[in-house]
């Protein structure tokens, strides 16, 4: 168990006579024990950044430091990290034991210490049945398994999974997930998760790093990226389904301030705690989430509108609704109604669950003003 710290690590390819960035000055600062997701879409530099910590990728610009010692310049085997590929990456003619210890027989570690690391790493992941095995016997998540005991074999200070979960189906991703978190829990390493999986890193981190073209976004525990994304590209990134954003300009009627979309499909007053943020006659990328906007009966409501689209999914419904170019949808219980198309609709926001961003930047607009 380890601390790893990033500080102003780069990688940079040279492409014809241009520079493209895979990582900008990212910086990251992980405790002891703690599990790390590195999230973002395909490309943006999450596996680049995990090759870097692992010795497999060359550092252009920056320091890796585990437990307080500077890595950059140190081989692979000598980082005291555990890594496992989303490629399992098994010899077929050796058995799940030999294949779990090979490492450590390379290492000359003795027959009777690595039976013991074996005895216990196979208890722990529940693969002690599978230890007479060859590879081609195995199902994809034992085949997963096995993958992460030969990280674990080697007890390292920090624990590093490359898309671990990506091959499997379903059922078999849900019930991996949950022991990967266990088995965090039982050994207590310094663990980083790269994944393009927003659910699986909300359910697996301690934090998250969001991370887009190379550049960190945000990083905080789950609780913070959901509930105050730093810009629009976390909060359409995190949550499924994604938060409704629309643009919405400012006026103001009878003295007070309203949203209003293109052509005035919908109106509604600006909430109290974003009336000193915004300006009359500004445009805004509003933001609220599905399971933020209520279906309500009376005067007390933000939209009046038709029903567009009702999905009954059984545990939930969804209430879909026309704005213009894009749809705003409604998460609400399927005990509470029975909708069709074109039914009128009262929508409700939650004031305090309502999100702001400047147009142009995507920023938090409160952020936008501090910085200011």
């Amino acid at each position: 168990m380890a601390k790893l710290v990033l500080h102003q690590l780069k990688k940079i390819y040279a492409k014809k006579d241009e520079k493209v960035y895979a990582v900008k000055n990212l910086n990251l600062d992980c405790s002891d024990g703690e599990f790390v997701a590195l999230l973002g879409p395909s490309g943006c530099g999450k596996s680049t950044t995990l090759r870097m910590i692992a010795g497999l990728e060359e550092i252009t610009e920056g320091d890796i430091l585990i437990g307080g010692r500077k890595v950059n310049d140190l081989h692979p085997k000598d980082r005291n990290i555990g890594l496992a590929f989303e490629n399992y990456a098994m010899y077929p003619p050796l058995s799940v034991y030999d294949n779990i210890s090979f490492n450590l027989r390379a290492g000359g570690v003795q027959k009777k210490e690595i039976k013991q690391r074996i005895n216990k790493i196979a208890e722990l992941l529940d693969i002690q049945d599978l230890l007479d095995f060859k590879p081609g016997m195995l199902s994809g998540g034992q085949k997963q398994r096995v993958n992460i005991a030969r990280a674990l074999i080697r007890e390292p200070e920090v624990l590093l999974l490359d898309e671990p979960l990506s091959h499997l189906d379903g059922k078999v991703r849900q019930k991996m997930r949950t022991e990967i978190k266990h088995l965090h829990t039982e050994i207590n390493s310094t663990t980083i998760i790269v994944t393009h999986d927003q659910l699986e890193a909300m359910a697996l981190a301690d934090r998250i790093a969001i991370i887009k073209e190379g550049e960190l976004q945000q990083f905080g525990t789950p609780y913070e990226v959901f509930n105050h994304p730093q810009n629009e590209f976390v909060a359409g990134f995190i949550g499924e389904p994604p938060m409704n954003i629309m643009e919405v300009l400012t006026i103001r009627n009878k003295g007070r301030l309203f949203f209003k979309t293109k052509n005035n499909v919908i109106s509604f007053p600006v909430p109290d705690n974003y009336v000193q943020y915004v300006r009359e006659n500004e445009t805004y990328h509003f933001g609220i989430r599905p399971t933020d906007i209520s279906v309500v009966e009376g005067e007390d409501f933000s939209v009046e509108t038709n029903v567009s689209i009702f999905e009954n999914l059984g545990e939930e419904c969804r209430v879909h609704i026309r704005l213009e170019e894009q749809t705003m949808f409604s998460i609400v219980s399927s005990e509470l109604l029975n909708l069709k198309q074109g039914d009128p609709v009262k929508l409700k926001f939650e004031q305090h669950r309502i999100h702001i961003f400047h147009p142009s930047s995507g920023e938090r607009i409160e952020n936008v003003l501090q910085e200011v």
